[in-house]
């Protein structure tokens, strides 16, 4: 899916000549970094040497600010004994009063970074900044943790894989910093992470034809091993279970469903602490069923799946890195086809919980499958809290573009808490209100409620539909139409599906969940 990138940390006094070993015989490229108006550091000055005049004289050429993002690329600069020279721009220090949301991103600087070195490169980067962020160490590791991220390639499909002129191959690099050991340490805590990200990302990526329930189930088995518990339920199973609801929406496909629970436990065996839970939408292809989608676009309902990728590249990433948590991630699984078999507009279906639904649109129909999958998790395993994830509503790209998730919460805490995550990774969240006024709109004259509340509201009447199957558990809904696939191009993915909440949720668990 990627080339393969390898990472080491070293001294200072180790970066003077190009890395060998891994990619040995590629160009070898030195990295540094300069802030607003070209300052660099003292250390990095004293490395570049003599070469510190053809880097101002390059800069002045290429009117090089050290903007935040730009670069100016030296090539054969004398006296280095490198290949080229790339001088990064890291911007302005920000202020001690800014908002939060300016944060120093040091995981999309690195992403910046491999976006400008390409494949098949050695590259030895001065980790040292002109504006020193204050843990270096952890800076260095999201570094690492964003060339990373950004090296990823989803190309498997491609019998053409490589551009006229493109260099291909391994890429390695050295990062020097002041403490080798305590960058080493800090990139452990993020172990396993860009893998998690990386698989969330292909799942949403994969043809229709390929992932479909029963084959994404069998992905989600080989978390096994990484000492994760996989369960697989099929049609026969939910149906004993009374998951009329979720049932309801595949029964017009080919394909028949499929729930995945996975579970790790890893609290010390301390398997009586309640686990946290996290819940995926997994629509595989959605056509609509009978309220049939426009064709226009429709290609892009593979990723109709993009929270159940998500919590599975989630379960992957807490147990690559052995999280110190018992966790719960469970995927809904089905394709929305119409057909003979197809519920209609106007058919009532049971939920597990044993409330029915009015079937007004068969279009809103990832609610549907959450709604059992909640009632399921929330019945069984009583977790401390439930986040689900889903392309849930046109709506919320109405309401907020692709630059923020929506949130909608039954728990101020937890929703201060992802709200905190999501501006620490950059996959931010935005909360939107819930209340009994919205609630009445999907009541039904039929049924206990309806699956639809009308066009106004229709990302918070789906939120309110969700609310009736967690049963007062603490819990969180985000809705991810904007950022799970199609989401904006950025320095740490260039991919359509963007393993968005991945992330976020693994920051969420390790700074408020996992055991000290």
């Amino acid at each position: 899916m990627s080339p393969a990138v390898t990472i080491e940390f070293v001294p200072f006094d180790a970066a003077a000549k190009p890395a060998q070993g891994a990619a040995e015989g590629a160009p070898s490229v030195l990295v540094a970094f300069a802030g607003d108006d070209l300052a660099l550091s003292a250390t990095t000055r004293e490395f570049l040497g003599s070469a510190v005049g053809r880097y101002e004289r390059a800069a002045a050429a290429a009117n090089f600010k050290g903007k935040n993002g730009s670069a100016v690329d030296i090539l054969a600069p004398e006296a280095l004994g490198f290949d080229r020279l790339l001088v990064m721009g890291t911007g302005r220090a920000a202020k001690k009063d800014a908002v939060e949301d300016t944060l120093p991103d040091h995981a999309g600087l690195g992403g910046a970074l491999m976006g400008r070195l390409g494949r098949g490169v050695r590259a030895t980067v001065m980790f040292d900044l002109p504006d020193p962020p204050a843990d270096p160490s952890a800076a260095a590791a999201e570094l690492a943790l964003g060339i990373e991220l950004r090296a990823y390639r989803f190309d498997v499909y491609r019998t053409k894989k490589k551009d006229e002129g493109e260099r291909d191959g391994p890429v390695h690099v050295t990062i020097a910093v002041a403490d080798p050991a305590a960058a080493r340490t800090a990139r452990e805590k993020r172990a396993g992470l860009a893998e998690g990200v990386a698989l969330a990302r292909s799942l949403v990526n994969e043809p229709p034809n390929v992932l479909y329930p029963e084959s994404f189930a069998e992905r989600a088995k080989e978390l096994a091993k990484l000492d994760v518990e996989v369960e697989v339920l099929d049609d026969e199973a939910m149906r004993k279970l009374g998951m009329g609801a979720l049932l309801g929406v595949g029964q017009g496909s080919d394909r028949p469903s499929r729930l995945v629970v996975m579970r790790w436990d890893g609290a010390n065996g301390q398997g009586d602490k309640k686990p946290v839970a996290f819940v995926g939408k997994g629509v595989t292809f959605d056509t609509g069923g009978i309220s049939i989608k426009p064709a226009a676009g429709m290609e892009d309902m593979k990723g109709d799946m993009a929270g159940a990728a998500c919590v599975v590249g989630l379960m992957h990433a807490l147990a690559a890195r052995k999280a110190k948590v018992n966790a719960i991630g469970a995927i809904g699984l089905v394709e929305n086809m119409p057909g003979g078999k197809a519920q209609r507009p106007g058919d009532i279906v049971k939920s597990m919980s044993g409330q029915t639904i009015e079937i007004i649109n068969t279009d809103a129909e990832g609610r549907l499958v959450l709604a059992d999958v909640l009632w399921y998790i929330q019945d069984k395993y009583k977790p401390a809290f439930m986040v689900d994830l889903a392309t849930l509503t046109g709506a919320i790209m109405v309401a907020l573009g692709q630059e923020h998730a929506g949130l909608f919460s039954n728990n101020d805490e937890l929703a201060d808490r992802l709200i905190k995550a999501g501006k620490e990774t950059g996959e931010k969240v935005w909360r939107l209100p819930l209340g009994p006024a919205y609630d009445k709109l999907i009541d039904s004259k039929f049924a206990d409620m309806k699956n639809t509340g009308g066009r106004h509201g229709g990302s918070i009447t789906a939120a309110q539909f969700l609310q009736r199957f967690v049963n007062k558990v603490p819990w969180a809904h985000l809705d991810i139409a904007g950022t799970g696939m199609g989401s904006l191009a950025n320095d740490i993915n260039q991919s359509w599906g963007s393993g968005w909440g991945v992330r976020l949720l693994d920051r969420l668990v390790a700074d408020n969940y996992e055991e000290r």
